[in-house]
């Protein structure tokens, strides 16, 4: 497999093992690091969620790294497709949807319309329990009847 198939097929696999992550981890064990994201503070410039992003980072960091000193042939393309998806991730989640940075406050896309209804579907519920659209790029079908003409 070339090194540009493979690392679009890592940023393809990146949404499940977000949504596993999401669904798993964050809402799981690990949901006193994700807790705030869910019962924000806003005033807060970080949130203990944060954690997850950094995580992701340096996994992409050692593959990339792995593959500079010669240790593993396909760590840039898994590397690099972590750091594409997390970039993605960044842009969508924090800048688009949650508005941490005010770049993209307005959207006609129905794509992006459904991708913050079922964002905001998901904190409806402030606990761990009864989550639902733990995914990010994946949006369910019920989402897009809203905005269809």
């Amino acid at each position: 497999m070339s090194y540009v198939l493979l690392t679009i097929a890592v940023f393809l696999l990146m949404e499940g093992a977000a949504w596993a992550t999401h669904k798993y981890v964050m809402h799981g064990f690990l949901w006193s690091w994700h807790r705030d994201h869910h019962q924000r503070d806003k005033n807060a410039i970080f949130e203990k969620n944060d954690r997850f992003f950094i995580f992701y980072a340096l996994v992409s960091i050692c593959n990339i790294a792995l593959w500079k000193y010669g240790y593993f042939d396909y760590g840039i393309s898994i590397g690099l497709g972590i750091f594409a998806y997390g970039m993605t991730y960044f842009l969508i989640h924090d800048v688009f949807i949650h508005r941490r940075l005010k770049w993209f406050s307005k959207t006609e896309s129905i794509y992006g319309k459904a991708i913050r209804k079922a964002h905001k579907v998901h904190h409806k519920h402030l606990g761990k329990e009864e989550g639902e659209c733990f995914g990010l790029l994946w949006v369910p079908v019920k989402y897009f009847k809203d905005y269809r003409s």
